[in-house]
């Protein structure tokens, strides 16, 4: 009888290690930014000022290059830093685009936004001009990410409204 009763707690002390080590697809509808979310992007990155408070590239962090930097994000498509004695200019727009990476067995394509930043000098901002595929957003905060083709490493930049 004790042997009956050890066995069944141990199923089901099984069964619920198993459903709560099955996770939900983190890719669902629901968490991935799309098409329709583009005018909702627009209106929060064109509001205020923000500040770069991660930035990961070419297998190195530099987030203390950009200590001190606001970026004002226009809706006329201009972008501006300043750190109090140095302005720099540039630009910036969101563009859908539609991929089918052919990676997966899925044969859908997927419509997301890039979230496009354009410096040309000096090198420091010119490092950050790409297409950037928005990772997630909140209304003070934008995590971008950019694959490079060969998949090899991810570059990450997260801005935050100050």
């Amino acid at each position: 009888m004790k042997s009956k009763l050890i066995t069944k707690t141990i199923i089901v002390l099984c069964t619920v290690i198993i459903f709560n080590s099955c996770s939900k697809d983190e890719s669902s509808d629901e968490d991935e930014v799309t098409i329709a979310d583009m005018a909702e992007i627009k209106a929060i990155i064109g509001s205020g000022q923000w500040k770069i408070t991660y930035y990961f590239d070419s297998g190195k962090e530099g987030t203390n290059d950009y200590d001190g930097y606001s970026f004002t994000f226009d809706t006329d498509g201009t972008l501006s830093s300043t750190n109090g004695s140095t302005s720099v200019s540039g630009a910036w727009s969101l563009t859908s685009s539609s991929h089918n990476d052919g990676d997966s067995d899925d044969e859908s394509s997927d419509d997301d936004i890039d979230f496009n930043i354009f410096f040309t000098t000096p090198d420091l901002f010119e490092a950050l001009a790409d297409d950037w595929d928005i990772q997630k957003y909140t209304s003070s905060r934008i995590d971008l990410i950019d694959d490079r083709e060969d998949h090899s490493e991810t570059d990450q930049l997260t801005f935050e409204k100050q």
